[in-house]
């Protein structure tokens, strides 16, 4: 691979590893930062002159208090220090999880790192059709069963059983989301082996946690036109070794390398917190109905085009220059 590597600084917010269903916060948002470590200590002093604060290390919710507005309108805004150095990929888990449950209906009878157009498709129809045509309980209720069936997690996890009797009771329902539940049904087997071979095999690949494609997009939106890419990301327990190696393996390459730090040391990967925490929250609002139009319209210039979003209304706001695949 030709060239010098370009250095990457990240950081996640909203993660709760494989826990995608009835947590802490519905989107989940990982920025990648390219600027120097000088630029990116003047940044974090200037964030520190706006928005003050005496923790050690620079977080979000600093910058996020409704009195320091000031200060987060500037570090967006297009004389800030962000626009072109920061890009942010958000993860809708809700949509996310589904995008799991259609991956079961594909034809390597398992869930993949992307999806497929028709496997895409199948998502984006249970997302929209699913709360409708099951009732809140029980769409609820079914993501939430493969959500922990697909977990590699030592402890409690619904048998394969227990899952498909919720799906022998929404296969009755009536249009494209019963349809669905029909074709899960007739899948049993394949879920049957991909559970199988999760338990013993804690690295089957994908994982379930949204860190792994977000690190993926972010070597592939870095990384453009075939320049390798270095990570430095934030301490995180996924990033083993073992899952390093994998990405590289994926990558083919692209991904020169990647290492973890301790983020208090590194202001970079701090911008990063702050950037994926801002735009975490922009977007958790406009996903709940109650966005800021002026911190909405300032978000989007960062906003990952291939970011994994099932609400078309909120996609509309967020990133109006693509429209969603139906």
């Amino acid at each position: 691979m030709a060239g010098v590597p370009v250095e990457i600084a990240c950081d996640e917010s909203g993660s709760e590893g494989e826990k995608l269903v009835g947590g802490n916060s519905d989107v989940f948002a990982h920025a990648g930062v390219l600027m120097d470590a000088a630029t990116a200590a003047a940044v974090v002093a200037e964030l520190r002159e706006r928005a003050p604060t005496p923790a050690v290390e620079y977080r979000a919710g600093h910058v996020l208090r409704e009195k320091h507005r000031a200060a987060l309108l500037w570090l967006l805004g297009p004389e800030g220090p962000a626009l072109g150095r920061v890009h942010v990929f958000l993860t809708d888990k809700t949509f996310y999880v589904a995008g799991k449950v259609a991956g079961l209906l594909s034809p390597d009878h398992a869930p993949r790192l992307g999806l497929d157009p028709q496997a895409e498709a199948t998502a984006r129809t249970l997302y929209r059709e699913g709360r409708r045509a099951f009732g809140a309980e029980r769409w609820t209720a079914l993501l939430d069963s493969f959500n922990r069936l697909l977990r590699f997690k030592n402890g409690v996890t619904p048998s394969v059983e227990e899952t498909f009797r919720l799906v022998d009771a929404l296969r009755t329902a009536e249009g494209p989301a019963g349809g669905i539940m029909r074709s899960l049904w007739q899948a049993r087997e394949r879920v049957e082996e991909f559970r199988e071979r999760l338990t013993t095999d804690p690295y089957v690949f994908p994982a379930l946690d949204p860190l792994i494609p977000a690190v993926v997009r972010a070597v592939d939106f870095w990384g453009a036109g075939g320049r390798p890419v270095t990570i430095v990301h934030d301490r995180q327990t996924i990033l083993t070794d073992e899952r390093v190696a994998q990405l590289r393996e994926l990558l083919g390459g692209r991904m020169a390398g990647l290492r973890l730090v301790d983020s208090a040391l590194d202001e970079r990967v701090q911008i990063a917190d702050v950037l994926a925490g801002v735009a975490r929250k922009i977007a958790l609002a406009e996903l709940n109905g109650h966005g800021d139009p002026v911190l909405t319209g300032l978000i989007r210039p960062y906003v990952d085009t291939s970011s994994i979003w099932g609400d078309e209304r909120s996609w509309a706001l967020l990133c109006p220059d693509r429209a969603m695949r139906r």
